[in-house]
């Protein structure tokens, strides 16, 4: 406690030498902060006086706050900081080039390019051009040879080309993300008192010395030291780990944590230190301080040395990494912090001891991880097949070149190797080996995971419009495959604007609110006091925004009702409240979901008290022993009353769909001296009811509408609600939840529980499969109730699907339930931060009906990643083959290197652009969801990939071996090195491309419907994109010159060129005619991993990953055979060198020992060898929306 004393000492001279005029300085405050408990107290004393003498200090009032001058607000900035952590510096664009220019297949293309390029302008010495055979005849005379370096160069300017457009696209991901971020930051809002008005301010503009407004479900911004609070507990388990909520008061522990979350009360704070210098601030700075000094170290030592400590740091920086992911500070230290630290925890109890009962642990922990995007692992698992595919076929290309070229040279004309004529010959096989790269460049797929990121970016984008906010990108395409909904009631699938309806009081049942005359007015005097000061003071009724229109609610909407109620009573209840100011209230027993009633305490002038309470009608009426009469009197309320009361006033209201509430009161005379608060039970007994209301809560007109498309789209909406199941069942049947005739299951929690649990009270899998496919509502839930509803679905294998569940929730209490669900929406509106944080998407307008535009896009993201395969692997299909066939057979590609890189460009990112910006239609909820398990290329988007690759390829071919006889023009078949663009080249060219512009209009087409055009004109970006693409087609082929190897074409060649096109759109009608059903020999293509496929020792590999991540997977099995690749090899030379030298093959092995042991744990950092493999330890693949481009030889494995 060094600090302490420190800080102690310190103070003594802290009024002399503080910061501006404010009477404590930064440092100060720091000091002061990181103290808890009774240290804080005492400290706060000696320096402050109290809470109010640090107010002072501050230059601020506990009851009106700051005045909230703008220079005064400026001036705090200045001092004590701005609201704000600095997030991690964008890329810069040039680094995002540099990392585009590391794609392996882009730098041999460069590396033959550049060897292309120097090996033109190399002039042999007066060779006789004849000696080097007939492939090298025939340059001199167009005095073409000048021209030779053209090629080079423009294979060099494509490969600028594609690194420049992969650099924007990152650059401008980044930027949205940054914008979606900042957006988010804006919409965080939080309450504090400034000129005695209480305002909601954005988190960014709160300063030192505010005083802020807290409640149950906020998460704090900054730190802050209590002024008064009403049963107010905190959960500090992101800073402390501890789990037990903290109970804060002014006596025992007023110390407030920036991150941490409020479970339960109410109170006020004053702000002390803000941004960096709160406790959160504080972590973060740590962090980025540890991320610099591992930078400046020689890292091999740092490795060695801090091995141990460094586990737990790798988790915080892996979570920083990503941190663009989750995006307000406050809303990403939670997790992050306590993925550390329980990061650190794993660490500590993995290493002492490896029994079985720990790897029992593991493997029970393995098995709930989260999958990771299913979309994605589906997608590396099939970008990884092709590329091992267009490797092997490039490889093959560029052999049986040599090979063709070597044998006719050297054995047909029967040449020898002229020295003069290497030069050309080493041409040759540049030339070969361009070709062969070329192959492979148009094989692999780079498209892929740049279509992924547009559509989602799209979708998110556009998602914004439809209310949704996304806060992970994956939920986006989770959610087109959602099966389940659970929804709450409130405000989602209601309005949540509350008004009484019914009343029951003095004994009669009023249908509709009973006019003040009609009230006794003792009654009225105790009803309005109980209203007026038993519901929070942040809830209130303010005049409407509008003329005419509706007075607005602010805070929770049931005691608005009642304030509404007060106000059509035609009473004031602010009146009241001005005469008992919070701070007068003695006691508060706040709202929570295991009360399910909130209590109020008055202390009486003569000492005695009289606590007000208003809860579930059930609830309190259990608890209620007397009732209030007609003439003010109190007359007995036994069980036989209650009963009565339930079926005659109870139950009629429930099944309108009212809540009911009931407000009683009870009073402590001064005789039996003080009672004992915390002894809640005591307290809340004898109570004299007042009256019981029924509120109203409307279904939003558009919810049935949204509800009867989920059905139609083979998605089964649950309610899940803290409501009476009365209630709860005629707003489902409202909604259209519970159609009538229907074999469901309505039950409450209590029901539900004793359903699901054996004779020893534990949850069975087996008992809650027999209920959940029935199951539409469970009402009287609590928090766990729905927990286990969520998981139980989840992880049920009763249906032959999968299921994908998505949660709504708004409460701190749905916060578990939000994590669990493949998808968790949190309400924007009545969320609160709590729920917010757990949540995948917000719905910023709080509706069910956004829910279904969410389902809308997600399939749309998996259509249009469809698409773009179909579209994407026609075109590799046929230039591989085409490349390929064509080299073999006229030792020359039919389409040059600069030509496929065009093509490619068009393919992979014109396209992707084009086909994954698609808006979503309606017609995509006429469809049953997809599910985990279905491939990515269905079988009818394999006959079209097939029956259009067989037109092309015909085409292609005739016009190759027939062409020059069909148009009547030169062969430009086995033209020798460096001969000029022949016009028969350009045409198959021509063909070529044009081919894939119609085909890209049939590829917006998946599930076999016969109008491509269907809803074109919708997508200004599609038709953009074709246009532009053929305009530039014009250009290249008419101006494009040596470069592009393309001669000029007449009119007539252009409208042969255009027709053969046309004719992939005639073709395409053929191909939908053919029923997929008859073609048995089709497969799909494109299934995802399923868990079960994953052996067990790479689960536990994946020990440190928050979620399986298959991408990372695909990735991982590669890296492995390398390993075993390289130990063979080693093995094998180890044998032959101890066979040569005589020494003993042991010794080496046992040599050879720790270099094996070290790969395995994952710390190589280099291995020389072919390929350069580099490992990284951190998780940076978890960047948002940055997908590993698995492009065959990019083999750097994020471990």
């Amino acid at each position: 406690m060094a600090n302490n004393s420190y800080s102690g000492v310190k103070n003594s001279t802290a009024m002399a030498n503080h910061d501006g005029d404010f009477g404590c300085s930064l440092k100060d405050l720091r000091a002061l902060m990181e103290l808890r408990g009774a240290e804080a107290i005492s400290k706060i004393g000696e320096s402050y006086g109290d809470v109010q003498g640090l107010c002072t200090r501050l230059k601020t009032s506990p009851v009106d706050g700051l005045s909230g001058q703008p220079a005064d607000i400026d001036k705090r900035k200045q001092v004590f900081g701005k609201n704000l952590i600095p997030p991690k510096k964008p890329k810069t664009f040039l680094q995002l080039v540099w990392e585009a220019l590391q794609d392996v297949t882009l730098i041999i293309l460069e590396v033959a390019a550049i060897v292309s390029l120097g090996l033109s302008f190399y002039k042999p010495p007066d060779a006789e051009r004849k000696n080097c055979g007939k492939a090298a005849g025939g340059v001199e005379d167009e005095g073409e040879a000048d021209a030779g370096w053209i090629e080079g160069a423009a294979i060099l300017l494509s490969v600028v080309c594609v690194v420049l457009v992969t650099a924007f696209n990152d650059w401008s991901k980044e930027k949205q993300f940054r914008g979606l971020q900042s957006r988010i930051e804006q919409e965080q809002k939080f309450a504090v008192v400034r000129g005695g008005q209480v305002i909601l301010i954005p988190v960014a503009e709160i300063v030192v010395g505010d005083v802020a407004q807290i409640k149950y479900g906020d998460l704090l911004p900054t730190d802050g030291v209590l002024i008064q609070g009403n049963d107010l507990k905190i959960d500090e388990s992101s800073l402390t780990g501890e789990s037990d909520h903290v109970k804060k008061t002014l006596d025992r522990d007023p110390m407030l944590l920036s991150g941490t979350h409020v479970m339960e009360g109410s109170g006020k704070m004053l702000v002390t230190a803000v941004g960096e210098n709160s406790q959160t601030g504080i972590i973060f700075a740590l962090l980025g301080a540890s991320e610099e000094d591992d930078d400046d170290e020689d890292e091999k030592e740092a490795k060695k040395k801090e091995k141990k400590e460094k586990k737990s740091m790798l988790t915080f920086r892996s979570v920083l990494e990503s941190s663009h992911d989750s995006y307000t500070v406050a809303l990403h230290v939670t997790p992050l912090l306590h993925s550390a630290k329980a990061a650190d925890g794993a660490a500590m109890e993995m290493q002492p001891l490896n029994s079985a009962d720990s790897d029992e642990k593991k493997k029970s922990n393995l098995k709930e991880k989260k999958e990771k995007s299913v979309l994605q692992g589906k997608l590396t698992k099939l970008a990884v097949q092709i590329g091992k595919a267009g490797l092997v076929m490039s490889a093959i290309t560029v052999i049986i070149l040599v090979v063709l070229f070597v044998v006719d040279t050297f054995w047909v004309q029967d040449l020898p190797w002229d020295t003069e004529c290497t030069p050309i010959y080493v041409q040759f096989f540049v030339k070969f080996f361009i070709i062969g790269v070329t192959v492979l460049v148009v094989a692999v797929p780079e498209g892929l995971p740049l279509a992924v990121t547009i559509s989602l970016a799209y979708s998110v984008k556009k998602m914004m419009k439809d209310n949704n906010l996304v806060r992970h990108l994956d939920a986006c395409e989770t959610m087109g495959n959602a099966t389940a909904i659970c929804s709450d009631k409130t405000g989602t699938l209601t309005m949540n604007r509350m008004t009484v309806v019914q009343a029951y009081l003095a004994d009669k049942h009023y249908r509709k609110v009973p006019e003040p005359e009609l009230v006794p007015a003792a009654i009225m005097d105790i009803l309005i006091l109980g209203i007026s000061i038993n519901c929070a003071y942040t809830t209130k009724i303010m005049s409407p925004e509008k003329e005419g229109g509706l007075p607005r609610q602010v805070g929770n909407k049931t005691e608005c009702a009642l304030l509404g109620f007060a106000n059509d009573l035609k009473r004031d209840y602010q009146a009241i409240r001005n005469e008992i100011p919070e701070e007068q209230l003695y006691k508060v027993y706040t709202f929570n979901s295991s009360r399910k009633s909130m209590s109020t305490v008055l202390k009486n002038p003569d000492g005695s008290f009289r606590m007000f309470s208003k809860g579930a009608s059930e609830i309190i009426l259990k608890k209620c022993c007397r009732l209030l009469t007609a003439s003010g009197e109190a007359k007995v309320f036994r069980p036989r009353d209650r009963d009565d009361m339930v079926k005659k006033v109870i139950e009629p209201m429930a099944s309108e769909g009212l809540r009911t509430i009931c407000l009683a009161y009870r009073d402590f005379p001064v005789s039996e001296g003080e009672p004992d608060w915390d002894q809640e039970n005591d307290i809340l007994t004898s109570l004299t009811c007042v009256c019981v209301v029924g509120i109203e809560d409307p279904v939003r007109p558009e919810v049935p509408d949204a509800i009867k498309k989920c059905q139609r789209a083979g998605i089964t909406v649950r309610m899940v609600t803290g409501d009476n199941i009365n209630t709860a069942r005629a707003i489902a049947t409202k909604c259209g939840i519970l159609q009538p005739g229907d074999d469901f299951l309505c039950i409450d929690g209590k029901e539900f529980n004793r359903r699901i649990r054996n004779e020893k009270g534990e949850i069975e899998q087996e008992r809650i499969d027999k209920i959940w496919p029935k199951l539409r509502v469970l009402a009287r839930s609590s928090p766990t109730d729905k927990h286990t509803l969520v998981k139980g679905i989840i992880d049920s294998t009763v249906l032959e699907q999968r299921q994908v569940v998505a949660v709504t929730g708004d409460g701190t209490n749905d916060g578990p339930a939000l994590k669990k669900a493949d998808v968790g929406f949190a309400m924007g509106i009545a969320g609160t931060d709590v729920a917010k944080e757990a949540s995948d998407i917000i719905l910023t307008d709080d509706n069910f009906s956004s829910i279904v535009k969410a389902v809308m896009w997600g399939r749309n993201v998996y259509d249009s990643i469809s698409k773009f395969l179909q579209f994407q692997l026609t075109v590799n299909v046929v230039a591989v083959i085409v490349a390929f066939t064509g080299a073999c057979i006229t030792q020359d590609s039919p389409l040059k290197a600069v030509q496929m890189l065009w093509v490619n460009l068009i393919m992979d990112t014109f396209a992707s652009l084009a086909l994954a910006t698609e808006p979503p239609t309606e017609s995509l909820l006429l469809r049953k969801p997809y599910g985990r398990n279905k491939p990515l290329i269905s079988r009818t988007m394999m006959k079209n990939i097939l029956g259009h690759g067989v037109y092309q390829l015909v085409i292609i071919f005739t016009l190759l071996f027939v062409g020059e006889r069909i148009f009547n023009i030169d062969s430009g078949r086995y033209a020798p090195l460096h001969s000029p663009p022949s016009e028969h080249y350009t045409i198959i060219f021509n063909t070529f491309v044009l081919m894939q512009l119609f085909n890209e209009i049939n590829a917006r087409k998946i599930h076999g419907e016969r109008n491509v055009f269907d809803g074109i004109f919708n997508n200004l970006i599609f038709c953009s994109i074709v246009f532009s693409t053929f305009v530039i087609q014009v250009v290249i082929v008419q101006w494009g010159g040596k470069p592009f190897s393309c001669v000029g074409l007449t009119i007539d060649q252009w409208l042969w060129c255009t027709f053969l096109g046309f004719g992939s759109l005639l073709w395409g009608q053929l191909i939908s005619s053919i029923p997929t059903s008859r073609l048995t020999f089709l497969k799909s293509a494109g299934h995802g991993t399923q868990r079960q496929e994953i052996p067990d020792e790479e689960l536990e590999d994946m020990e440190d990953m928050e979620e399986i991540d298959h991408a990372e997977r695909e990735l991982r099995r590669g890296q492995i055979l390398w390993f075993r690749g390289l130990n063979r090899i080693q093995t094998q030379m180890d044998v032959v060198n101890a066979f040569q030298s005589g020494s003993s093959f042991q010794e080496r092995q046992l040599r050879r020992q720790p270099s094996t042991s070290s790969q395995q744990q994952h710390d190589v950092t280099n291995v020389s060898s072919p390929t350069h493999v580099a490992f990284s330890t951190t998780a940076s693949a978890a960047n948002i929306g940055e997908i590993t481009t698995p492009s065959f030889a990019k083999l750097t494995f994020s471990s």
